[in-house]
């Protein structure tokens, strides 16, 4: 089921995320395309928009704080030796046409446009797939191009001045509850385990779901996680972790995370078993 500004994924006939296409947001929020709701198949939501703690958090997106100094995350941008300072520099990021769309995902193109002009153009694919009854995955590519003709970089907060803050590509706004979310890996348990650190994948569980997150490709392995639990549940990647990005004129970037979205708290090796399946499906 599709709508002129919104596409419903279904996975076996259920609605489980509504991505909106051309939202009407001001420009301080870096309009741009987001999933949301996104909801296990019991009909769970697990993400949340424009929340009271970062209005600029839209569900389950791309957003990137720093591309040559414009602001496509959203919000305050951090300033070394100012901190997080309300500066005009955000970007936006413009639906231009879908080239699929179905009930099962779609591929999409996006502009990336700021003041100069154009920066970036965006591929971006979602795909809704079973896994089991209670299991579902959600396959999100984005391939982001060097289109300005001159060379451009990615950075972060972290890359700006501002340690442990290095967040940038994918990110997923969780569901908040009012028990902090539960954060492992593969080999370690807990936030600190997990932020800041490469692995192939990290589970966020709430109350009754869990989100296991994946990195599906060797250049996505390389990219830290960024996590938080403790003032939001938000799990994403980080581009530009230690150093700025370097994308030159007419290179790409592209990074592949498959998302597991389950009913009920999952054990590591449920969670490593459906991400086995999920990334290979």
């Amino acid at each position: 089921m599709t709508g002129n500004d919104s596409v419903v994924l279904r996975v076996a006939g259920r609605p489980v995320g509504r991505y909106v296409t051309r939202p009407e947001l001001p420009a301080r929020l870096s309009p741009r395309p987001y999933l949301h709701p996104v909801t296990t198949l019991a009909g769970t939501a697990v993400t949340e928009l424009s929340p009271a703690d970062h209005a600029h958090h839209l569900g389950v997106g791309v957003a990137v704080p720093d591309v040559e100094g414009f602001n496509f995350w959203g919000g305050r941008t951090y300033v070394q030796g100012r901190g997080p300072t309300e500066l005009d520099n955000h970007g936006a990021q413009r639906h231009t046409a879908y080239h699929r769309r179905e009930a099962d995902g779609f591929t999409e193109e996006l502009r990336w446009m700021a003041a100069p002009g154009q920066l970036l153009r965006e591929q971006r694919t979602v795909a809704a797939t079973a896994l089991t009854d209670g299991a579902w995955a959600l396959d999100l590519t984005f391939a982001l191009t060097n289109v300005s003709g001159r060379p451009l970089s990615v950075g972060s907060p972290a890359t700006n001045g501002r340690p442990g803050a290095a967040y940038g590509g994918f990110f997923w706004r969780a569901r908040k509850e009012e028990a902090e979310a539960v954060v492992f890996t593969e080999a370690a348990d807990g936030t600190d385990a997990a932020h800041g650190r490469t692995a192939d994948w990290v589970a966020l569980a709430g109350s009754t779901w869990t989100l296991v997150f994946a990195a599906a490709t060797e250049a996505t392995r390389r990219d830290p996680w960024f996590v938080r639990t403790e003032e939001y549940p938000g799990v994403g990647s980080s581009l530009a972790h230690d150093t700025r990005l370097p994308v030159p004129p007419g290179e790409t970037v592209e990074r592949r995370v498959v998302t597991v979205v389950a009913d009920g708290r999952l054990g590591r090796e449920e969670a490593a078993a459906l991400v086995t399946k999920a990334v290979t499906a």
